[in-house]
């Protein structure tokens, strides 16, 4: 099967979730921008949201644009991943809206986790069908970056239950570490693309 059909439903589905968390931030009545402070905890969280869905929503472009093909196994991977990232808003929202008090932030951590998990999953399918000399796993390599990822997530839980804001900055860290993009796929790409223009040529 192509991976046609399941790149685009899953960037109608990312888009749709970030439409849904901006709503979250409420207008205020009124036209002072002391009136702003009050939505500040919702917009930091909407910040962090947004960068993570959209890590999310690049690293699952290259990584399908490097798969050659899906089954049914992927396509199950793919929609388990995308439900954790469909929580994005709600914990999003409620983190905001209790101003990063301990339960939200806990919770929001777990989706978290749970995303990565789903998303090392989809890897590890995709790592199955096309074989250990495929271009996706030689671009994937150990993924080191997403298996610590899941770890500083587990620990920013743990470290909620201490301090709301010690979670919130394990949270920011891996942000900010994805927020770098990661040049192993699509240096991959254009070696694959230049082989077979060498080929083709």
């Amino acid at each position: 099967m192509g991976t046609g059909r399941l790149e685009a439903f899953s960037d109608g589905v990312i888009a749709i979730i970030i439409t849904i968390m901006v709503l979250e931030m409420k207008v205020p009545h009124s036209d002072s921008l002391v009136s702003l402070l009050p939505i500040l905890p919702v917009f930091i969280s909407y910040v962090l949201s947004f960068v993570n869905v959209a890590i999310y929503w690049n690293n699952h472009h290259h990584i399908i644009q490097a798969a050659e093909t899906i089954n049914a196994p992927v396509m199950w991977a793919n929609i388990h991943l995308l439900f954790w990232i469909s929580l994005f808003p709600f914990v999003t929202g409620w983190m905001g809206e209790n101003h990063f008090a301990t339960w939200p932030v806990v919770l929001y951590g777990v989706v978290s986790f749970m995303a990565g998990v789903a998303y090392y999953i989809l890897a590890k399918c995709l790592i199955k069908l096309h074989g250990k000399r495929s271009t996706l796993v030689a671009a994937l390599g150990r993924d080191k970056k997403g298996k610590i990822s899941v770890i500083i997530y587990a620990s920013g839980i743990l470290l909620s239950f201490v301090h709301p804001w010690l979670g919130l900055a394990m949270y920011f860290a891996v942000a900010t570490m994805w927020f770098i993009p990661d040049p192993r796929i699509e240096s991959k790409l254009v070696e694959k693309e230049a082989i077979q223009k060498q080929e083709n040529g």
